[in-house]
C-alpha cells in the first residue's frame, strides 16, 4: 500500500486538532525527511512516519492508550507493518526493537525536536533562525528548561542512529529551519 502525504495529513487531522501536536507532526516529518535524504532511504515513507507518529496522542495521551492505541487504528486502515512499527518504536516504553535505520532515527528525532522549538520560543526573536547548535547545547545543560525532553532519549538516539549529538543537532535544525514558516518560528521582524 502506497500511503500519499495527503492521506497522512488528512489521518492525522482527523484525530489532532491542538496547533502545537501539529506543529510537532510537521517538525518530526521535517527531520524524518532530512535523516531520509541523509541515507538514502524513501523520504515519503520517513515523512509519514514523522508526521503520523503522535495522531493518536490528543484523544489518547496515556501510556496505557498513547501509541497501541494509534498503531491498532494503522493496521485497521492497512498501513505496512513496517510504518506501523516505527510508529511505535518512537515510544520507548512500547518495547519494539529500534532494529531498522527508520525505526532509530523516529526515536533519535522526537524528542529533539521539541528541545530546538523550545530554545527559539524563549530566544529574543522568538526565531528559529536564531538557534543554533552552540544555543542548544547551552540549553541542553539547564535542566530547569524545557524539563519534560527527556535529553537521555536524545543521547540514546544520536548513538543508535551513529551519528554524534552535535551533528544530529545540526541535521535537525536544519530541517526545521527548512520549515520555518510551517511552524510559526520565524519570529519577530
Amino acid at each position: 500500500m502506497e500511503i500519499s502525504r495527503e492521506q497522512v495529513w488528512t489521518l492525522l487531522t482527523e484525530f489532532t486538532q491542538n496547533p502545537h501536536l501539529i506543529k510537532h507532526a510537521l517538525a518530526v516529518e521535517a527531520a524524518m525527511r532530512a535523516y531520509a535524504r541523509r541515507q538514502g532511504e524513501d523520504e515519503e515513507r520517513w515523512g509519514a512516519v514523522g508526521l503520523i507518529h503522535d495522531f493518536d496522542y490528543e484523544r489518547y495521551p496515556t501510556a496505557e492508550e498513547h501509541v497501541w492505541t494509534g498503531m491498532r487504528i494503522l493496521r485497521e486502515r492497512g498501513w505496512p507493518e513496517e510504518l506501523v512499527l516505527a510508529v511505535g518504536a518512537h515510544a520507548p516504553y512500547t518495547g519494539i526493537a529500534r532494529d531498522t535505520a527508520l525505526r532509530r532515527a523516529i526515536f533519535a528525532v522526537d524528542e529533539l525536536t521539541g528541545l530546538i522549538v523550545a530554545v527559539a520560543l524563549v530566544r529574543p526573536s522568538k526565531s528559529l533562525l536564531d538557534v543554533t547548535v552552540a544555543s542548544v547545547k547551552a540549553k541542553w545543560k539547564d535542566k530547569a528548561f524545557a524539563r519534560g525532553v527527556n535529553r537521555q532519549e536524545i543521547e540514546q538516539g544520536a548513538a543508535e542512529l551513529g551519528v554524534p549529538l552535535d551533528e544530529h543537532i545540526a541535521v535537525v535544525l536544519e530541517a526545521l529551519v527548512g520549515i520555518v514558516d510551517e511552524l510559526g518560528l520565524r519570529g519577530k521582524a
